[in-house]
């Protein structure tokens, strides 16, 4: 049988995504002799890095595969496992590679890693980004330009090109090519989720941490290209789930495979949210940093990370159950994750409130036994295969 154009795409990505030394990050650094910013896996003012020469790497933790030494010192018990890989991966060497970190506004514990960054690695940049809690363009806009011109003076100071308006707005229109892509995949899942499962999807996903957003936007193109060529995937009886809660320390790949063989078809999640942070394109007419600024004030999608206002929590999740068609909620939490586990009480009340079938558990990044979660998963299908009336629309 001849190989599925999908195959090599596929086993490129996941070569990226379990390549802990950052190898492409290393060459790319040789080869052109920019910075290279680390980040934590929400969001970064990624457009203002690229206009600078500086390669964007999103750190996710290190996965199942990182064996944590030295990392557990750090943190207590009741903390969730993400600065523990982290660090872990710092202190061993693999982010040598990078010549900073970037810690957005996700949590106390990211905080507190920030800090530690700084005590461990002072050489580097370090750089909690604080976001803002008004988004009234005169007070939170204000407040969240001056942070950014301070990322880009610092940026400069260390070596990146100086800030200059047309790169900028250039650097804009590649990143908004890129979001259009990743939502072209994510509506191309919706509709036919046996074409894109969602490991591999998430695989492609990750590989964008890491490549160039130029190299990312031809990897995006050439999988979509390949999924709607390959007509050797076949729709099976599987559940439509939405899946939530992992939005900052990612499941295993081995769980996300496993809720796939469980029968679920995941058509909607929160996985590597630095790619659909906006819900639209960022308008380049006008000054660009301030169309950075307010794009992020009006136009972000809603986090467990992320102030709503007088919104009302699970409201956005009831939205996107309906937008997908999705038959149930999958909540998928870390263990320890005070944003999601906080919000998932009253995301569950909205479920609850609009009919909507749930069920919910936890994973650590590390997990390697999925039994349980296998065995909960195909029961919530089961169920809304066998007694639910309709899907969700």
């Amino acid at each position: 049988m001849s190989q599925s154009p999908v195959e090599p795409i596929a086993a490129r990505a996941e070569a990226l995504f379990r390549d802990l030394r950052f190898g492409s990050v290393r060459e790319w650094k040789e080869r052109t002799g920019g910075l290279a910013i680390g980040y934590m896996p929400i969001w970064i003012p990624t457009e203002l890095l690229h206009a600078q020469g500086v390669l964007p790497v999103g750190i996710m933790g290190g996965g199942d595969e990182l064996e944590i030494i030295r990392g557990d010192a750090f943190y207590q018990s009741y903390i969730c496992h993400i600065p523990r890989s982290t660090i872990e991966l710092g202190l061993t060497g693999a982010l040598d590679c990078l010549d900073g970190m970037l810690f957005p506004a996700i949590c106390d514990v990211i905080r507190n890693l920030s800090g530690m960054w700084k005590m461990r690695f002072p050489e580097k940049l370090v750089r909690y980004l604080d976001v803002p809690q008004d988004f009234d363009d005169e007070i939170g806009g204000a407040f969240w330009r001056f942070e950014l011109e301070e990322l880009s003076r610092e940026l400069t100071a260390r070596g990146a090109h100086p800030y200059d308006a047309e790169a900028l707005r250039r650097s804009i229109r590649i990143w908004n090519d890129s979001r259009a892509l990743v939502r072209d995949l994510y509506a191309l899942r919706q509709r036919e989720p046996w074409k894109v499962p969602t490991h591999e999807l998430y695989l492609v996903l990750r590989a964008g941490l890491v490549l160039p957003v130029e190299e990312f936007i031809d990897m995006l193109r050439a999988y979509l290209e390949a999924v709607r060529a390959d007509d050797r995937r076949q729709p099976l009886d599987q559940a439509r789930v939405l899946l939530t809660g992992s939005f900052c320390e990612q499941p295993p790949l081995g769980l996300i495979k496993t809720l796939e063989k469980s029968g679920c078809y995941i058509v909607d999640d929160d996985f590597v949210q630095v790619h659909r942070w906006f819900v639209r394109d960022i308008p380049t007419e006008g000054d660009p940093m301030d169309c950075l600024v307010r794009a992020f004030l009006h136009d972000s999608i809603e986090s467990p990370t992320r102030y709503i206002g007088d919104r009302i929590k699970g409201r956005e999740l009831v939205d996107r159950v309906r937008a997908s068609a999705a038959e149930g909620v999958l909540f998928c939490a870390p263990s320890f994750c005070d944003p999601a586990l906080l919000d998932q009480p009253m995301a569950v009340a909205a479920m609850d409130e609009a009919g909507i079938p749930w069920t919910a558990f936890k994973y650590a990044e590390n997990n390697g036994q999925f039994q349980v979660i296998r065995e909960q998963a195909g029961t919530f299908s089961d169920s809304i295969k066998l007694w639910s009336g309709e899907v969700v629309a």
